[in-house]
C-alpha cells in the first residue's frame, strides 16, 4: 500500500478504522481486519475514547504486541466527547482531555499515541486551555504528533497559529474532516487551509456513511448500518434525491470501468487533492478485504472530473 508524509512519518493512504469494534464487529472479526491489513502495507489505525465507550480500544489493545508489532502500525486516538447518562457531552477542558489520553493509552495497553487528536471543538472551554492539553501531550511523551477533527477553516487556522513550535508549543500536524461525494464541504476551507499550513488531511467517511457503496439504491437493508439502531440517523441524511442522483453517477462509472461502485467513490476520495489518507471500516473481514482491491485502481481523469460536475454543491 502507498504511503504519504506528515510531518517526518508515514502513514497508509487508507487508514483502518475502529467505530463498529466491540459492538458490531466482535474481537474475531476486528483481529481478522487488523491482520490483513498490516499484511497490505496499511499501518494507520483510527480509534477514539468515544466508540463503543472505550470497547474498541480495548479491543485494539488487545492485538498490540501479541497480533502485530507496536511499530507495524500508527494509532490515531481522539478525545473531548463522551456519553454520560444516554446523552453525548462534549469537553475539551484540559482535565477532561488528559484524563481521556490516560484512559486510552490504558485501553491500548501502550506507552504513548502515535496521534492524538481533538475530536471536535468545544465552545465552553477557552481554546488555549484546550491546546495546553496538546502540549502536555507531547512534552510527556504520550503522543508523538497531535491534530484536531471536525473543526471549520478558521478553528483550524487558529488553533495551528497558536501552536507554534518558536513558543514552545505541540504543532498541529493533521486535521480531519468528513469528506465524500456526498460531502464536498472540506473543500471550500478545510483542505486549503490545511494545505497551507503544511498539515496532514484525514478524510472519514470516504464513502458516504456507506450510501455510495451502492448498496441503498433499492431501499435500505436489514443487516446494514442504515437499518442499525446506532447508525439510521447518520445514514438518513444521505437518502436524499441528490445524493440518490450522485450514486446513480457513480454506478454508472463503476459499470463502465468494471469496478465496484465502493472502488470509484473511495478511489476519487483518496486521490483527490490535499488529502493524506481516507479513514474506512469494515464490519468483516471480508468486507475489508473488498475494501482494498482499490489500491490497485487510479481513475481515468475524464470519469473523475465528471463525478466532480454531478456532485459539486
Amino acid at each position: 500500500m502507498e504511503h504519504r508524509r506528515i510531518g517526518g512519518v508515514s502513514i497508509s493512504r487508507l487508514g483502518l478504522g475502529t467505530m463498529t469494534w466491540g459492538r458490531d464487529t466482535d474481537e474475531n472479526e476486528a483481529a481478522e481486519q487488523l491482520q490483513y491489513f498490516v499484511e497490505a502495507g496499511g499501518n494507520l489505525i483510527d480509534t477514539a475514547a468515544v466508540y463503543g465507550d472505550g470497547d474498541a480500544e480495548r479491543v485494539l489493545g488487545g492485538f498490540i504486541g501479541t497480533l502485530v508489532k507496536r511499530d507495524q502500525v500508527f494509532i490515531a486516538s481522539k478525545a473531548g466527547i463522551s456519553f454520560k447518562d444516554g446523552s453525548r457531552k462534549i469537553s475539551n477542558s484540559r482535565n477532561d482531555l488528559i484524563s481521556d489520553l490516560d484512559k486510552s493509552l490504558s485501553r491500548l495497553n501502550v506507552d504513548y499515541l502515535d496521534m492524538w487528536q481533538i475530536h471536535t471543538w468545544d465552545q465552553k472551554t477557552p481554546l488555549d486551555e484546550t491546546l495546553s492539553a496538546l502540549d502536555y501531550a507531547t512534552s510527556s511523551g504520550k503522543a508523538r504528533y497531535v491534530g484536531v477533527c471536525n473543526f471549520n477553516g478558521w478553528q483550524l487556522a487558529r488553533s495551528s497559529t497558536l501552536q507554534n513550535p518558536i513558543f514552545g508549543k505541540a504543532v498541529i500536524s493533521t486535521a480531519q474532516n468528513e469528506y465524500s461525494l456526498l460531502n464536498r464541504k472540506a473543500e471550500e476551507e478545510i483542505i486549503p487551509a490545511s494545505s497551507a499550513l503544511n498539515l496532514g488531511f484525514l478524510a472519514w467517511s470516504p464513502l458516504g456513511r456507506g450510501v455510495l457503496t451502492g448498496k441503498y439504491r433499492n431501499g435500505v437493508p436489514s443487516d446494514s448500518r442504515g437499518a442499525s439502531p446506532h447508525f439510521a440517523n447518520f445514514v438518513e441524511p444521505y437518502l436524499s434525491d441528490r445524493a440518490i442522483q450522485i450514486v446513480e453517477a457513480v454506478c454508472v462509472a463503476a459499470d463502465g470501468l468494471g469496478y465496484s461502485p465502493l472502488e470509484v467513490a473511495l478511489s476519487w476520495v483518496r486521490d483527490a487533492p490535499g488529502v493524506t489518507s481516507a479513514l474506512i471500516g469494515a464490519r468483516t473481514g471480508a468486507q475489508l478485504r473488498g475494501i482494498l482491491t482499490v489500491e490497485q485502481i487510479n481513475l481515468p481523469q475524464q470519469v473523475r472530473q465528471a463525478l466532480n460536475e454531478v456532485s459539486a454543491n
